[in-house]
């Protein structure tokens, strides 16, 4: 003899409708912060490779120019970073990317900071002297001695240990 019970039926088609807005609840979640975070700007900081997959040994689709906006979607890991970035979506390296500030400038010399900071910082050299630290500027200032990899003019008064920490001199001035 066959029994039909209404009941159990009732309590497995419950369970699969909480299972479903449950996963319908992350997945609300997971597109609202993959958005959020999509939508904050990040800018390079050295010419990129995007490659297919988050590995060195992977195909490069494109380079993106140093100073270029790209937009995180994930991050893989420590090293890796999912980026979008002109219709192309792949993988780059977080070392080279960093959250885009708002540049100031200063009306007199052109001064662009991607710092929070109004005004350039200074040290004091193993001179004695004052000396401007790197900043970014516009076009070359007057007294800087060079410009590093990293955009910034140094004003450096040696040339030993001059960009050592904005990634070395991209050139003499």
């Amino acid at each position: 003899m066959i029994h039909h019970y209404c009941k159990p039926n009732l309590v497995v088609k419950s369970e699969i409708f909480y299972i479903m807005n449950r996963i319908l609840l992350f997945l609300t979640i997971l597109v609202s912060s993959l958005t959020s975070m999509a939508q904050t700007p990040f800018v390079t900081t050295a010419n990129l490779n995007m490659r297919t997959l988050p590995c060195t040994c992977a195909g490069i689709t494109t380079t993106i120019p140093k100073g270029s906006t790209v937009y995180v979607l994930n991050y893989e890991d420590d090293s890796w970073a999912r980026v979008s970035y002109n219709g192309h979506t792949n993988y780059v390296s977080r070392k080279y990317i960093t959250k885009k500030t708002v540049t100031k400038r200063h009306t007199s010399d052109s001064y662009s900071s991607r710092s929070t900071s109004s005004r350039p910082n200074y040290y004091t050299n193993s001179y004695g002297e004052r000396v401007q630290s790197p900043t970014y500027y516009q076009t070359a200032p007057a007294g800087a001695t060079a410009l590093c990899r990293d955009g910034t003019y140094s004003f450096s008064r040696s040339r030993r240990g001059t960009c050592s920490h904005h990634g070395g001199v991209a050139r003499w001035l």
